[in-house]
């Protein structure tokens, strides 16, 4: 019994994965699958609300492994499983990747403009409001061509946070 082309094959066991990621409090960003060899390459990548380490990885793992297990007439043959968390340059494609990097800095791209720079506050549906050079500026997604959460290496400044959060450093007590 042969398996389906590797489209199709990604397409039939998206149900089946995203379900076990997200009955452990997961969601599904991105499942590929490559021949490697005469075994096929299953690639899954998840991410979570807070985040998520090398533990939540080894739990969804498990998961994703027993119900690929439970599906094996799809895959039809040996195959290697990779999961893994998104990277740091993963761009901030959905509304909730924005949601998560809630006041983490970005550096933002729109179409016709120079990339810059900006804290990210309260995130809906639609749009985000970014904190840029001390101004609160509200950005549509659909007017960002690419954004992608900048690492940083020290404690973002207080008023920054302050401002994002709705309140001023001054008016906060001790």
């Amino acid at each position: 019994m042969s398996s389906p082309p590797r489209g199709e094959l990604a397409a039939q066991l998206a149900p089946v994965v995203r379900a076990a990621v997200e009955a452990i409090g997961f969601d599904l960003e991105s499942l590929d699958v490559n021949q490697a060899g005469r075994r096929r390459l299953v690639k899954v990548v998840v991410d979570g609300d807070d985040g998520i380490g090398l533990d939540e990885v080894a739990d969804a793992s498990r998961a994703v492994s027993a119900a690929l297990d439970a599906h094996e007439h799809l895959i039809a043959g040996p195959y290697t499983l990779e999961v893994t968390s998104p990277g740091a340059d993963r761009p901030l494609t959905r509304p909730r990747h924005w949601k998560r990097a809630r006041l983490r800095l970005v550096k933002v791209k729109q179409p016709d403009r120079v990339e810059w720079f900006g804290r990210v506050g309260e995130a809906d549906d639609s749009g985000v409001v970014l904190l840029v050079k001390g101004e609160l500026r509200r950005v549509e997604y659909d007017s960002i061509e690419r954004a992608v959460v900048e690492v940083e290496f020290k404690q973002p400044p207080v008023e920054e946070l302050a401002l994002l959060e709705g309140t001023h450093p001054e008016e906060e007590s001790e």
